[in-house]
């Protein structure tokens, strides 16, 4: 078995893409393209303060992979939900073309036992430099002192997987066009 990290506040991941800026800063901050790697399909462009609502593309979620996902975590298998049509996917914070985008989300939206109206969001940050032709960019996901004691290692443990496999996700995307 894995040995679990300690929970802190931070995730932080850092990735080098051979992508220049430009590409990078579109498949993140262009919606329909951050919905090809992330798997989601968003109702809407993102806009500073503005929420956007978003579906999986799955449509269903793979129970099975979580439940093996959680045993290597170390943690007791949990209830999961595909979130509602309606949900807010995030609330775009900040967009610093092409340096930052960040926005708010509830982490690890999928466990059951979330409340989507007063649950307390992470702040979850894209930061690109460039070096050279390729892009250096770190995600930062912070907050999760806020997230309810009950969730809050679950949340952490998850995204930080989650995000681990977004930026391979991202990298397949930005390097193949």
């Amino acid at each position: 078995m894995a040995p679990n990290p300690p929970v802190t506040d931070r995730i932080e991941k850092q990735v080098k893409l051979e992508a220049p800026v430009a590409r990078v800063w579109d498949a993140i901050a262009n919606a329909e393209q951050f919905g090809r790697w992330f798997g989601v399909t968003l109702d809407g462009p993102f806009v500073e303060g503005r929420a956007v609502r978003g579906v999986w593309r799955a449509g269903e979620l793979p129970v099975n992979e979580i439940r093996g996902i959680e045993a290597q975590l170390g943690l007791e298998p949990s209830p999961v939900k595909m979130p509602d049509a309606k949900a807010v996917f995030c609330t775009v914070e900040r967009i610093d073309r092409p340096r930052l985008f960040s926005f708010r989300w509830i982490p690890y939206g999928i466990d059951a036992t979330i409340d989507p109206v007063g649950e307390p969001t992470t702040l979850v940050e894209f930061r690109l430099v460039e070096q050279g032709s390729a892009t250096l960019l770190t995600i930062v996901e912070s907050g999760f002192d806020q997230v309810p004691a009950h969730r809050r290692r679950r949340a952490f443990l998850m995204n930080d997987g989650g995000w681990t496999a977004q930026a391979e996700n991202l990298r397949k995307h930005v390097q193949a066009s």
